[in-house]
This record gives C-alpha cells, sequence and structure tokens, in this order.
C-alpha cells in the first residue's frame, strides 16, 4: 500500500502519519460540505425550472439537515467496528449516487427523496463526527489544533466553493454544478483509498504526542449490539446537565448558520438586487475568515477555559446577525457582515468537542458528539425551513435573521452554566 510505503518515509524524517490522516479527513469533509452547502445556490434555479417555492425547497433541505445530524451517533458507532477508511467510502458512494441521480429530476418528491433522505443519509455517514473520532484517535496533543483545522474545513467546502458553482449554475446551469462537486467526491474518494488508516495502531504508533500504541477496544459483535450502543450512550449522557448544555448550545449554533445562513444568504442578497454570484462571494469571503477564526479557536481551546470562548463565540454571532437586517446591503457593509460573522462561523466546534471529550471520556466521546451534532442539525433544520416559511408567508428573511440573532445571545448565557473542571463522566463503552 502507498500508506505503508508513505509510513516509513515520514517516520525517517520524525514526521507523524497522524498528519496524512488529518489532511486525507481535511479532504473528505471539504467536499462533503460542499456537497451539503451546493443546494443553497441552486434555490433560485430550481425556482424558476419547476415552479417550486421556497418553502418547498427549503422542507427537502431541512430533511438533509435532520438525517445529517441524525445519523452523527450511529456513524461514530460504524466507524468504531467498521473502520473510518471503509465508512468515508461508503459515505460518498451514497452522496455521488444522490447528486448524479438528481441530474433528472423533474418532481418535487424526487428532490425530497434524493437531496433530502440519500444525500442526508450519505453525509450523515461522516458527518462532523468523522473530525471528531480523526482527532481523539490520533492525536494526544495539538487536538484542539487539528479539530480546529477539520472544523474549518467544512465552512470552507460549503462556502468557499460557491461564487464558482453560482458561476458555473448562471452560465451553463445547475447540472453542471453539480458534475463539478461529483468530480470532487471522486477525487477524494481516491484520495481515501490510497493514504486513509484507521487507527495509528494500524501502522504499530501511537497517538500523535503520546508515548504508547492503544489497541482498538473491543466492539460489539452483533449488529443489533451496535445500533443499540449510541442509544445506551444517549441514555447515559442524558442523565449529566452538561449534555443538554452542549446540545441546546449547539442547536443554536446550526440554526444560525447552515440553516439560516449557508441556505438563505443568497436568496436574501437577491430579494435587494444582489445577484447570486456576488452573493456567493460574500460567502466565500465568510469561509475565508472562517478558515483562520477556526484554527485560532482551535490553538485558543488548548489554553484557555472552553466555556468563555463558546460564550464570546456565540455573543459576537448573535450581535453580527441582529446587525444584517439593519444594514443597507452594500457592499461595504456586506463585506463588514461576511468578515464579522466570518471569523466564527464553526469556531464554536473545537470547544465543545474539548468539553464533551472532557466530560464523557475519550471512547465515548465521539458518539456523544455525535448526539450533541444531531442537535446542530435539528437547528439547522429548523431554521432551513423557518428562513422558507418566513420569505414565503411574510415575503422576508428578516424575522428569521433577527430570531437567530436572539438565539445566540442566550446560547452565550447558557455555556457559562457548564461546571468547570469536571472529570470524566461515563465510563468506557
Amino acid at each position: 500500500m502507498l500508506s505503508t510505503a508513505l509510513v516509513a518515509r515520514l517516520s525517517a524524517r520524525n514526521i507523524h502519519y497522524g498528519w496524512v490522516v488529518a489532511g486525507t479527513t481535511f479532504l473528505t469533509m471539504l467536499v462533503v460540505a460542499g456537497a451539503v452547502g451546493a443546494p443553497g445556490v441552486f434555490i433560485i434555479p430550481l425556482q424558476k425550472e419547476f415552479g417550486w417555492s421556497a418553502a418547498d425547497i427549503s422542507g427537502a433541505l431541512a430533511i438533509r439537515f435532520l438525517l445529517f445530524g441524525g445519523m452523527g451517533p450511529f456513524a461514530a458507532a460504524f466507524m468504531n467496528r467498521f473502520g473510518v477508511q471503509r465508512m468515508m467510502l461508503i459515505s460518498l458512494s451514497i452522496v455521488i449516487a444522490g447528486l448524479l441521480l438528481s441530474l433528472g429530476m423533474k418532481h418535487l418528491w424526487q428532490l425530497v427523496l434524493l437531496w433530502g433522505v440519500v444525500i442526508g443519509v450519505g453525509t450523515g455517514l461522516t458527518a462532523m463526527v468523522l473530525g471528531a473520532t480523526v482527532a481523539t484517535r490520533w492525536f494526544s496533543q495539538r487536538r484542539g489544533l487539528v479539530m480546529g483545522l477539520l472544523s474549518a474545513s467544512t465552512a470552507t467546502g460549503q462556502l468557499a466553493f460557491l461564487p464558482l458553482l453560482a458561476g458555473l449554475t448562471e452560465s451553463h446551469g445547475w447540472r453542471t454544478a453539480m458534475l463539478l462537486v461529483c468530480g470532487g467526491i471522486v477525487v477524494a474518494a481516491l484520495v481515501i483509498l490510497l493514504l486513509m488508516r484507521d487507527r495509528p495502531a494500524d501502522i504499530g504508533m501511537p497517538p500523535y504526542g503520546g508515548t504508547a500504541i492503544q489497541p482498538a477496544p473491543s466492539q460489539p459483535a452483533s449488529l443489533g449490539a451496535l445500533l443499540a450502543t449510541p442509544l445506551i450512550v444517549l441514555r447515559d449522557a442524558a442523565r449529566v446537565p452538561t449534555f443538554w448544555i452542549l446540545f441546546l448550545s449547539f442547536y443554536i449554533c446550526g440554526a444560525s448558520t447552515n440553516g439560516l445562513v449557508q441556505t438563505h444568504f443568497i436568496s436574501l442578497c437577491g430579494d435587494y438586487g444582489l445577484a447570486a454570484v456576488g452573493a456567493a462571494s460574500m460567502l466565500a469571503m465568510m469561509g475565508l475568515f472562517d478558515f483562520g477564526g477556526t484554527l485560532a479557536s482551535g490553538w485558543l481551546s488548548d489554553r484557555f477555559d472552553n466555556r468563555w470562548l463558546l460564550f464570546w463565540y456565540y455573543g459576537l454571532r448573535g450581535l453580527s446577525l441582529l446587525y444584517l437586517p439593519f444594514s443597507d446591503f452594500s457592499l461595504y457593509s456586506l463585506s463588514l457582515f461576511a468578515v464579522f460573522y466570518g471569523l466564527d462561523w464553526v469556531a464554536t466546534v473545537p470547544p465543545t468537542v474539548k468539553l464533551t471529550a472532557q466530560r464523557f471520556g475519550p471512547e465515548r466521546a465521539n458518539i456523544v458528539f455525535g448526539w450533541i451534532f444531531a442537535g446542530h442539525q435539528l437547528g439547522a433544520a429548523s431554521a432551513a425551513l423557518g428562513g422558507g416559511l418566513s420569505r414565503t408567508l411574510w415575503h422576508s428573511y428578516m424575522p428569521a435573521f433577527i430570531g437567530a440573532g436572539i438565539l445566540c445571545l442566550i446560547g452565550a448565557g447558557l455555556v457559562l452554566l457548564i461546571n468547570r473542571g469536571r472529570q470524566p463522566v461515563l465510563s468506557p463503552a
């Protein structure tokens, strides 16, 4: 295998193979996030081609968000049982099948089935728990920085490619833009096949910063026991107040990012006369600043109280969302919003993962975080549907944006209720 030869070459240079695994994971999360974020560009073209309302399309995207998050805890259990590489390849195969089949769709139920159910399940098999699994499994040190890097890939994939997709949609139609996303998925699948490994023990190494090789823990032998594992973990975690605080705060995170801004920002700007390519460029700017902001968040989460980091992240995000409806939607005001909001897009992820690992232990951290991430996507689904209903019923997205800003301010106060310095409360699975 190419990875075996690469391990030897890197070890000779004192470079840990975990960085290759992190890079491969970064690429995978990047293209999966591109598939998740792309439909935000296609709302208006679909309305023009098929006559569907914003609420109709948003309903399908809400299903995708729900499945994207709801699959997370089970995806973590599947990764633990069947291996990270195998689950990554299965996930990408399902996503590309859904995208290719959608090129011929003509009816709303096909949109719901393909963009809602199929792509929701496919992306959910990796989702954010992939990054949490790799960071906690391959890194004993620099874990926050790696989680920041992998979290940044999600927002970068969702936002950075949007101007290109918007330009292709305007010049050649949304189907051509969809084929570009499919091409990126194929490239990622080849890299996974060549370079991805499941655990450091597979190549006879300890995690980065560790001293002992950690063998894989025993896993449930039967499918029933495997499917029951996330439910057992949820039962135990639900007894801990910290879980519900993180769950609710991440609900607010999803409602104020993926579900609202990623899904409806381009259409919102269209209401004020800004072309799709220009609005997508603003989202790309957010992605650029988010990349730096999330890397900084990962660095900070290794050094400072993660509760206070979350307090500032949610508070500043809420203020930026409350600012937007009262701006004049000029290039200057939108650029100011893109910078201010972009620095904070997924900066919440590294502190949330760190708090999860601290409270619930490293072996169960990815499954517990999967349930917390389900709260994130429940919030995203609510905002995606709510934004579409707001536009359809009141001919304005403003109530949705103001409501999201208020929720963020509530979330800022909520995270300070987490007790500081608590030890892990769940025993290993």
